[in-house]
């Protein structure tokens, strides 16, 4: 895993995902929606407060924002740090903040993590991984013998625990042909690194970090 830059909300996103999003959730407790409904039928009360709200009755108005998401961070899931392809799953959207605990950030671009299907599904709504946009550059280091997933060796006690948690749910060590793969096909010359770059960034930068590029590239 990688840092994540987080990327400025998309225009129109709170017209397609927030405002109905809220309607919804407003609607799902009985009370009268701020943003009035202009289509569509008015939601069943379901619950009496908004934190008792199950996930599984939020609509699903963040799926709007997954083309948003995949042009803002280059197709790149967030927690495999491949560009998403069939071999992690399908494109989806993470809600860093899991809906089951946190209803306010339900709608909210700032919570929402592009992940593959795959990633997304070990995820869930465990609290034991990290934030890629809290994740420092440097936390996570690539063998390139076996090409597994490791915690940096200078870690901190507490972030030490965090990044091997991190790698344990989301079963990071999986991909371990996938980053052999990528890593061969550049240093045998077949892929260039941009490419390398754009398909597997966390390789990338590991091969940089330890010298492992080839001639003429940084």
């Amino acid at each position: 895993m990688i840092h994540v830059i987080p990327a400025d909300e998309p225009a129109g996103f709170d017209q397609s995902v927030r405002m109905p999003g809220l309607r919804a959730v407003a609607e799902l407790v009985g009370e009268e929606p701020k943003f009035a409904r202009t289509s569509g039928r008015k939601l069943a009360k379901v619950a009496d407060h908004r934190a008792d709200i199950e996930p599984r009755w939020f609509p699903t108005y963040w799926v709007k924002a997954i083309d948003d998401l995949m042009v803002a961070y280059q197709r790149v899931c967030a927690y495999s740090c491949f560009r998403i392809h069939p071999v992690t799953g399908g494109k989806s959207v993470d809600h860093m903040a899991p809906k089951s605990r946190h209803w306010d950030q339900v709608y909210e671009w700032g919570n929402y993590r592009l992940a593959s299907s795959l990633l997304n599904a070990r995820k869930r709504d465990f609290s034991d991984v990290l934030d890629p946009f809290e994740v420092e550059d440097g936390w996570f280091v690539l063998e390139l013998v076996g090409f597994q997933v490791r915690p940096a060796p200078d870690l901190s006690p507490e972030i030490h625990d965090q990044v091997v948690a991190t790698i344990d749910r989301l079963g990071l060590d999986d991909f371990r042909s996938s980053r052999a793969r990528d890593a061969e096909l550049y240093w045998n010359g077949e892929i260039t690194f941009a490419v390398l770059k754009e398909e597997s960034p966390f390789v990338a930068a590991e091969l940089r970090r330890q010298g492992r590029l080839n001639g003429g590239d940084t």
